[in-house]
């Protein structure tokens, strides 16, 4: 670096060249842990390594800012003290514990998330209790960071000869202080503004190169200022009246009716045909259920024996995926029926994350007790703040006795434990001659993959096929246990996933890794079938209240898939950057600076082309993601419970008539 002769400049040269190489190497293994995902030639390996400098090299302009205030400010005669140049080797120590500490945590989130640091790196540090427990139930920590210690101080041994010569070298004259502070804070000036635009990043291609070409600490400060986007600013738009229109059309059906003066406002009152049937309602969201784990979907290891008995007996959803990577997003799709607008949740948007039109609102207009179930304690993603301010009342794992859960482990009770709370809340609720609507979150299929000993035979903590197999353990004891109930006939079962294992892949929505189960379980009340539409998490909410007969205003974006004249299937899933919209065909994703491409045959060959707003998938698209940041903007997702068709309805107690379902659900047409 500039004036590197200088006694100063050299020790900051030292932990800059390190912090470098560290960055190199990290770089280097992740890349190595995919290789053959990345599909990477020499060009791609000079650009997410050319990339990747630069990344390098901005962030450390930032970081080190204020060491380098201290070191070119710092007086002549403390600089040259031999107490303050000890304290500067430790500092060097310190700071080689910190880079290798960086590096080993970005690999173990690159192996679970097969992405750098972003908003779920953030929210670790802000649910810090949960995820430290976590973190000490899945990895042997104290030897690692004993390791780290152990690397940091023989690195800091190795370069002692240099740091001799750093001290020993003439120290920066006064006059050259300032001019070289000011070239330092005018690169990391400019430096800012272009990596804040994502440059030279840049969208599309392969994922991978993409995640590998960044810096994951830069990625991790980055996700804290852009926890929303602003869509208008952000990604492409169509013309208002444009917008109005699509989004009606992909909404519309004979019997809902539009109300407000707004074009682009999709509320409308939905008058289903038929008796209101009042049946209880049980919607368990199940911990990253990939598709990919049933045995029916083709696994040969037998991890769901329950789960594969089941959809023989259910209405079962062959095409459906989840519209995101995280718990909070499939809790805000399911409950909300919105697309995942940018950023974060509308769940953990701290003090706009109530007063929605949600399915517990609309139950509990219908005279239902709306209950959210969750196993760990409802702090964590925002979770109690957001089901209470929406018409649920909760029960989490505060408000159960240690003596009424068999297992704990970092994120919360075993699934059994929260299965047995829903069998007493139901029991409670059938008593007191209430419906009930219960909405559970499990949380035993998440590292550290902790379960009670003895259920079945993988032993705990093994991995996720064992947690895979104890949950699907947990789901048939729960549905065994509650055939015993006399509520049990009066009953609808859902059993869905929140999000799938694991998103990542070499494009930025690789469509099949978002593939989920779903299932609609009422024996007495729906004759089994396999609906082969193409859907997403937004269309639970609209479709269980049209199986019901329920008339309601409604503010979903998703539709009613039982539905005879049912349009073609599509599904929305994003990221908390990437908007996509899948046809079943197709793929098109909107980007951040307006980049707007599809990927044909998504589901085989994915190819990738880049394409424009008049593409008419992409106008679909935009349509979606555009109408649901005017709603959330303004206020058209609020509950307003004297403005539509709610109807308080007669409890049903005699098991209702078996509902043969219309064929072209069924056929998926």
């Amino acid at each position: 670096m500039p004036f590197a002769r200088h006694s100063q400049l050299r020790y900051l040269s030292i932990i800059l060249m390190v912090w470098l190489g560290v960055f190199l190497l990290t770089r280097g293994v992740l890349l190595a842990s995919h290789l053959a995902e990345a599909e990477v030639g020499i060009s791609g390996l000079l650009r997410i390594f050319g990339v990747g400098l630069i990344y390098d090299l901005g962030f450390l302009l930032y970081a080190t800012l204020p060491l380098s205030l201290y070191l070119l400010l710092c007086p002549m005669g403390l600089w040259q003290r031999k107490w303050h140049q000890r304290a500067l080797r430790v500092f060097l120590g310190l700071m080689l514990f910190v880079m290798l500490f960086t590096a080993a945590a970005e690999w173990f989130f690159w192996d679970e998330f097969g992405v750098r640091f972003n908003f779920i790196a953030v929210d670790y540090l802000v649910y810090s209790k949960e995820v430290i427990n976590n973190i000490l139930e899945s990895y042997p920590i104290y030897p690692i960071l004993a390791g780290l210690a152990i690397a940091a101080t023989g690195m800091a041994a190795a370069l002692n000869k240099s740091l001799d010569a750093a001290f020993t070298a003439p120290p920066l004259p006064r006059t050259l202080a300032w001019p070289t502070l000011a070239g330092v804070l005018l690169a990391a000036g400019v430096s800012g503004a272009l990596l804040g635009q994502n440059f030279p990043r840049g969208l599309g291609g392969n994922a991978y190169h993409s995640e590998l070409a960044s810096n994951g600490p830069f990625q991790f400060f980055a996700a804290f200022r852009n926890n929303e986007l602003d869509y208008r600013q952000f990604y492409a738009t169509l013309p208002e009246n444009r917008v109005a229109e699509l989004l009606r059309g992909e909404v519309a059906e004979p019997n809902a009716r539009f109300i407000g003066s707004d074009p682009e406002d999709i509320r409308r009152v939905i008058n289903n045909p038929g008796q209101a049937r009042k049946m209880n309602v049980v919607l368990v969201t199940i911990e990253s259920l990939s598709a990919k784990y049933l045995g029916s979907f083709g696994d040969t290891r037998g991890l769901t024996p329950n789960l594969d008995e089941l959809r023989k007996h259910s209405l079962f959803f062959t095409n459906f995926y989840a519209t995101g990577t995280r718990t909070d997003r499939g809790l805000e799709a399911i409950t909300l029926s919105v697309p995942p607008t940018p950023g974060r949740s509308i769940v953990k948007r701290i003090g706009r994350e109530t007063g929605y039109a949600s399915l517990g609102q609309q139950f509990n207009a219908m005279g239902y007790d709306s209950v959210f179930i969750y196993g760990g304690r409802g702090y964590f993603d925002n979770m109690n703040a957001f089901f209470s301010g929406n018409g649920y009342r909760i029960v989490d794992q505060s408000s159960v006795a240690d003596a009424d859960m068999a297992f704990q482990n970092a994120w919360g009770m075993s699934d059994e434990d929260i299965y047995k709370q829903t069998l007493k809340v139901a029991d409670a609720d059938h008593a007191a001659g209430k419906p009930f609507f219960l909405q559970l979150m499990t949380t035993s299929n998440h590292r550290p993959y902790t379960y009670p000993g003895g259920r079945i035979d993988i032993p705990s903590g093994q991995g996720r096929e064992g947690a895979v197999k104890y949950t699907d353990h947990a789901i048939g004891q729960f549905l065994a246990q509650a055939r015993e109930k006399p509520w049990f006939d009066t009953t609808v079962f859902i059993f869905v996933a929140d999000h799938t294992a694991g998103s990542a892949g070499k494009e930025d929505l690789p469509v099949a890794n978002y593939h989920i189960p779903l299932f609609v379980y009422a024996p007495a009340f729906i004759q089994p079938r396999e609906v082969s539409i193409v859907a997403s998490q937004i269309d639970v909410a609209p479709t269980l209240l049209g199986l019901l007969n329920f008339n309601y205003t409604s503010t979903f974006f998703g539709r009613n898939m039982l539905r005879e004249d049912a349009p073609t299937g599509r599904a929305v899933i994003g990221n908390y950057q990437h908007l996509g919209l899948f046809d079943g065909t197709s793929l098109a994703i909107l980007s951040p600076r307006r980049a707007m491409r599809r990927h044909d045959d998504a589901l085989g060959s994915s190819h990738e082309v880049r394409s424009n707003s008049g593409d008419p998938l992409l106008q679909r698209d935009i349509a979606y993601y555009q109408g649901a940041s005017h709603h959330f903007r303004k206020g058209l997702l609020a509950w307003r419970p004297d403005s539509g068709a709610q109807t308080l309805l007669t409890h049903v107690n005699p098991p209702p008539a078996a509902v043969d379902l219309p064929a072209a659900a069924a056929s998926g047409t």
